[in-house]
């Protein structure tokens, strides 16, 4: 059966809308200031619009960047393992509005063949895309349970409300990353005067992988120091909410995920490490579950000193934010560990300075001893000189004075 020609969205005059249009509009806009959790105010638009035009059911599904395809964010009047449920871009009428990015009024879901069932009583659903610079973000699904349930009206009105559920929500997730990289900035900034006091180097890898995975929210942090003398990496550290076995030997450069990261000195992130070519890798920790690696070269002054690798559990695209936050991560890693190895090299140095210090005193302790001596010697010699005593020749005294002299 061919999918019957979608039914076009009305243009229309403001003043075309019906009384239900300005107050459903402002009790949407009024969730900026209501709450400040943007799955809240999707559930709250979602009510608004199931009561204003009268819907069974609805959902709002949301395009996930990770996968690819729509998932369902929250829904009313479905059945509850629907949230488990995701659309392919083009799949469904849901799929269809998302692809295209146009509205649609399906008036008998029996005589589409795109309609994907998820509700048996449902006759009658139309949909709206979400949409912010060109760009779709998901969309808006309202079902009715009579055949031509909706009209031409309630289409005009649903796009209208979605624009500005759009709107809404988008304000509260900019406000939610505007937070979040608020308190990403105080824990770096936290982070980075903690890493400047750390004196003993394993304390310090410890504390960077530590604190990388807990402001990244990962599975797995791992540090590597790269030795380029002998072109080797080894393991320093790592952090992860489950137990893990790692390769605590040095390692060939050139056998190591991260050798790639050194030799190009750049951030690089990995999708999947579960996937064939991955296999010989022996950096990489004995965990089926990790997934996806994002790696950021350690350097101080043009020189490589290590990487720090961040592992999800899931297959996940780490976005500019992320990369920045564990460059930003590294970079403090290499100044603390650069500390570290000056005062190495301080402490080795005033270890030397002491020991030539306590030499320099033995000797003047031993030249004033010398000295202490030869004073009496000499006033002793002296004294003798004038006396004048002479002892016949076979006499043993005469030979103690030779001595003396």
């Amino acid at each position: 059966m061919d999918a019957p020609t979608p039914l076009p969205f009305p243009a229309r005059s403001p003043g075309a809308f019906d009384a239900r249009t300005l107050p459903l509009l402002y009790r949407i806009s009024s969730l900026v200031g209501r709450t400040e959790d943007p799955r809240q105010a999707l559930r709250s638009i979602l009510a608004e619009l199931i009561a204003g035009l009268h819907a069974g059911s609805g959902s709002i599904s949301l395009l996930n960047p990770d996968t690819g395809k729509l998932e369902i964010e929250v829904q009313q009047g479905l059945p509850t393992d629907i949230d488990e449920v995701g659309l392919r871009l083009g799949q469904g009428v849901t799929g269809w509005v998302a692809f295209h990015g146009k509205p649609q009024l399906v008036p008998d879901v029996t005589m589409d063949i795109r309609y994907i069932a998820l509700r048996p009583e449902v006759r009658c659903e139309m949909a709206a895309p979400m949409e912010e610079n060109g760009q779709t973000l998901g969309v808006i699904n309202l079902d009715c349970d009579q055949v031509s349930g909706f009209k031409e009206a309630d289409l005009a009105l649903l796009v209208l409300a979605t624009q500005e559920a759009t709107a809404v929500v988008s304000r509260l997730w900019q406000l939610r990353q505007l937070r979040g990289k608020a308190r990403q900035l105080e824990a770096l900034i936290t982070i980075g005067q903690s890493l400047v006091t750390k004196l003993d180097q394993q304390e310090l890898f410890d504390t960077v992988a530590r604190d990388a995975r807990q402001i990244l929210q990962c599975r797995t942090v791992m540090l590597f120091l790269y030795e380029e003398t002998r072109r080797t990496v080894r393991t320093a550290s790592a952090a992860s909410t489950h137990p893990i076995e790692i390769n605590a030997q040095e390692m060939p450069v050139e056998s190591c995920l991260v050798g790639s990261v050194i030799h190009t000195r750049k951030l690089i992130d990995y999708p999947n490490i579960q996937s064939a070519e991955f296999f010989d890798l022996i950096d990489l920790p004995h965990d089926p579950d990790l997934r996806t690696v994002l790696v950021a070269p350690v350097i101080f002054e043009n020189e490589v000193l290590g990487a720090l690798a961040v592992f999800t559990d899931h297959i996940h695209r780490f976005n500019n934010d992320e990369k920045r936050l564990l460059g930003a991560l590294a970079s403090l890693a290499a100044v603390a560990l650069q500390n570290t190895r000056l005062y190495a090299r301080v402490f080795q140095s005033e270890e030397s300075l002491r020991k030539n210090e306590q030499l320099t005193t033995l000797g003047l302790l031993a030249a004033e001893i010398a000295h202490e001596i030869r004073n009496p010697l000499t006033v002793i010699k002296l004294l003798y000189g004038y006396l004048g005593l002479d002892f016949p020749e076979n006499d043993p005294r005469r030979t103690d004075v030779r001595v003396s002299s």
